[in-house]
């Protein structure tokens, strides 16, 4: 990757980091498909559909489709700040220690202390934060490789977690929090019907409706962004046919959660996050540094990139999205446990890596990292619906996990090829 000056203009409406965002000389424009950044949704449709025929249409049913999103809602936010880390060319292995530490101590204040959940959840964040400033500070500043720093945080933390509660778990969680972990939206416009798909909410099926029209907003802007500095973008028919696809999805989504009940608040929490997370890397200088430190350090410093400043920056991102993942765990099972989080860190990095992240960093997206965390869950859900047992689900995830970096490096030696 190039570098990247501060004050490099927004030429690109989609995230940098990506060889299709490479400009093409003038009258030399090139229509061509990107199976690096289409390939994670093309296989995503897929592993839905092999499953829903394995589970003889169980796993699309409307309930189901809910317990997805909330039983993997917490990975699904350790991920977006996971990928920002990768992305930069590090990683981060205490991201299930965080969970445990900041779901006991929010547990502690609002059960033991009797806090006020508000108060008690802010300064919960506030806690997460001062655990990724201080990985922050000895990766950034010290020196330490951020791979020692994060596994030292990972033991440190679940010792931390075991002291606070006396190696036994707390609870109730005050109800607030029980329903942002496990709960839906209020029916605000009640329910209609509509033909064939029977009774639903109808605000849910409007959220989906409008989210369909951002989807082609963004989409149409993005690709007129790209035509307008001469950059490659899909022919015309792939292009519609992708927006199809994806309004498709998110539409029949919203459907089916609208069949079962509403929209489950920890979604909204993550369209916000998706939103927000996507807005800053994208169109943000921050974000862009992100990008250029991890696709090339010694060019980001010469072209006046605070590489320590960023760097201890998205360690105090990851903390805080730890904390708040931690929140929702704990509330999710009203319980703040001594065991919990384990293998957090595991499954928010396979879905960086499943979404598109590359291994040396500088690639990755935060819609990429929600899909591969979409992945795991739908594995997870798949399998056992099917009746498979436990060793079977990790084999398989660590056969997607291995394929999609393999993929990855495949992608980037065909691009390479491409150039020579």
């Amino acid at each position: 990757m190039s570098s990247i000056a501060p004050s490099s203009p927004d030429t690109s409406a989609e995230e940098p980091g990506l060889e299709a965002d490479l400009p093409v000389p003038q009258g030399a424009r090139k229509f061509t498909v990107n199976i690096r950044q289409s390939g994670i949704y093309v296989a995503f449709v897929l592993i839905v559909g092999f499953f829903a025929i394995l589970t003889h249409g169980t796993l699309l049913q409307p309930q189901n489709i809910s317990n997805i999103i909330v039983q993997n809602s917490y990975i699904l936010v350790l991920a977006i700040g996971m990928i920002l880390i990768i992305i930069a060319g590090h990683i981060d292995l205490s991201a299930g220690s965080v969970v445990a530490v900041t779901g006991a101590f929010a547990g502690v204040l609002m059960i033991n202390h009797h806090v006020s959940w508000p108060l008690a959840f802010v300064l919960t964040l506030i806690v997460g934060g001062i655990i990724g400033a201080w990985q922050g500070y000895w990766v950034a500043y010290f020196g330490i490789p951020a791979f020692i720093v994060t596994l030292a945080g990972m033991l440190t933390f679940r010792a931390l977690t075991l002291t606070v509660l006396g190696n036994q778990g707390i609870g109730p969680f005050p109800n607030p929090v029980r329903t942002m972990a496990t709960g839906f939206l209020t029916s605000y416009m009640g329910h209609a019907k509509l033909g064939f798909l029977g009774r639903v909410d109808t605000f849910s099926v409007l959220v989906g409706v409008v989210a369909v029209l951002g989807i082609i907003a963004a989409q149409w802007r993005a690709r007129a962004g790209r035509l307008k500095y001469k950059q490659t973008v899909d022919p015309i028919p792939l292009f519609l046919l992708k927006i199809v696809a994806a309004s498709a999805v998110v539409l029949a989504i919203a459907i089916q959660l609208a069949k079962f009940k509403n929209l489950p608040w920890v979604l909204v929490v993550l369209a916000i996050l998706v939103v927000v997370y996507s807005l800053v890397a994208a169109r943000t200088v921050f974000g862009r540094h992100v990008y250029a430190i991890g696709g090339n350090l010694q060019a980001a410093k010469l072209s006046g990139v605070n590489t320590r400043a960023v760097t201890f920056w998205i360690f105090v991102n990851m903390g805080v999205l730890g904390a708040l993942a931690g929140v929702i765990f704990a509330g999710r099972l009203n319980l703040a446990g001594p065991t919990a989080g384990q293998s957090f860190e595991l499954d928010a990095i396979a879905a960086a890596f499943i979404g598109g992240a590359a291994v040396q960093g500088g690639v990755g997206k935060i819609i990429g990292a929600i899909t591969g965390g979409l992945i795991i869950g739908v594995i997870n859900n798949g399998m056992s619906l099917a009746g498979a047992p436990s060793e079977r689900v990790m084999l398989v995830k660590g056969i997607v996990l291995l394929a999609a970096v393999a993929f990855d490096v495949w992608a980037k030696r065909r691009a390479s090829s491409a150039v020579k």
